[in-house]
């Protein structure tokens, strides 16, 4: 069986094994800047034993960003990524930049800019109407993602994550339940699929074999009529067919519409709500469960649907979801996963993977409250281990 914890090839970079820091909002970069908050969220992670660590959210486009405060890939943020790579880099780790297109789930309120989707809706979090994407929209956006990731190469990043899910951009575009265009980009799964094939191909036709390409593609969105697993594994065969990527990180939800479907555990309403004036605070205390729907936390909770990707595509996968224990690290393994990724159970213990090592029977001290969740409006941390300063 493979060890978790032996050194293993993403694509054209060695790790020094097999634990994968996935991408969570950090909540550090404040008008999109690097700041020493976010260098040292980073070398944390890096100093506690993952081997590949993830910067989320990379905005490759000014209407791209979930937010303001989102890193936009430009080459004057070079010097600021830079400054984070040497970091991670010289506790013995790998860095990778998450790039993406938010579309629906922008803010466009405050980006400034209005926000696109594949078809015309109402934004919940803007409370505006999202423009849908013309063709000029689609090609400038595949181009950008071509663009940013050329600028983490020169900003020293080992690979670069396509964010294919959560009903991001390239996600509402898989989803016949946000995709309603009958051009070249709805309809079909094939036409549907088009902009996430395009954005992969164009990256990996710029960046080569220079630094490792991965993919976060949605197994299925949790949302009535929307994207589901036999159109994803199909997705993921024709990612696999095309060489455009050296691995798929699987996950699950909507941060439009489920976002819950993905975190599972506990729904920190009352946290959220205490982010937000009254009476929206309010609204969100009445009525939040609409729409921050409970699912009950288990170990592996997306091994089941993972292993139907398994089956299916001669691709290195990255399970995530639940890995928290040495022992779920193994049974991975075991099942030809070639990497774990880790979220939640490091933000309460960036050393974990090094506690496991040391001691498999060891065990992580998350709770699965989730109450690290609404912290991202101030800097992300686990509630019960840190206070945001």
């Amino acid at each position: 069986m493979t060890d978790v914890f032996a050194p293993a090839a993403l694509g054209p970079v060695r790790l020094r094994n097999r634990i994968v820091k996935a991408a969570t909002f950090e909540g550090a970069t404040p008008n999109g800047e690097v700041t020493d908050r976010l260098v040292d969220f980073h070398v944390r992670v890096a100093r506690g034993g993952a081997a590949l660590t993830t910067l989320a959210y990379c905005a490759v486009a000014p209407e791209g960003g979930t937010d303001r405060h989102q890193i936009r890939m430009r080459a004057d943020a070079v010097p600021g990524l830079r400054r984070l790579t040497d970091a991670v880099h010289a506790e013995g780790a790998a860095i990778s930049a998450q790039l993406g297109h938010a579309g629906p789930v922008a803010n466009a309120a405050s980006n400034g800019v209005p926000a696109l989707a594949p078809s015309r809706l109402p934004s919940p979090l803007s409370l505006r109407m999202i423009r849908a994407a013309g063709a000029d929209d689609l090609d400038r956006i595949v181009a950008a993602h071509a663009d940013a990731a050329l600028v983490a190469i020169e900003a020293g990043f080992d690979a670069v994550e396509l964010h294919f899910g959560h009903n991001y951009l390239a996600s509402a575009f898989l989803s016949p339940k946000l995709n309603g265009r009958r051009d070249r980009y709805g309809g079909s799964l094939r036409n549907r699929a088009r902009l996430a094939l395009g954005i992969a191909r164009a990256v990996r036709e710029a960046v080569g074999d220079r630094i490792a390409v991965t993919a976060k593609l949605n197994m299925d969105d949790g949302v009535a009529g929307g994207f589901w697993l036999d159109e994803s594994v199909q997705v993921a065969r024709w990612l696999a067919a095309e060489g455009t990527v050296d691995a798929l990180e699987l996950t699950a939800g909507s941060s439009l519409l489920n976002p819950m479907y993905l975190f599972t555990g506990d729904v920190p309403l009352r946290e959220f709500a205490a982010r937000f004036p009254p009476p929206l605070r309010w609204g969100i205390r009445l009525s939040g469960n609409t729409f921050l729907r409970a699912y009950p936390y288990r170990e592996a909770y997306l091994l089941d649907r993972a292993l139907q990707f398994r089956a299916a595509v001669d691709l290195p996968l990255i399970l995530l979801g639940g890995i928290t224990r040495a022992e779920t690290m193994e049974l991975a393994m075991r099942h030809g996963f070639a990497f774990v990724a880790m979220a939640r159970a490091l933000l309460r213990e960036p050393d974990l993977p090094r506690r496991l090592q040391a001691d498999p029977s060891a065990r992580s001290l998350c709770i699965h409250c989730n109450k690290c969740m609404p912290t991202i409006y101030r800097g992300t941390h686990c509630v019960l281990t840190t206070d945001a300063s």
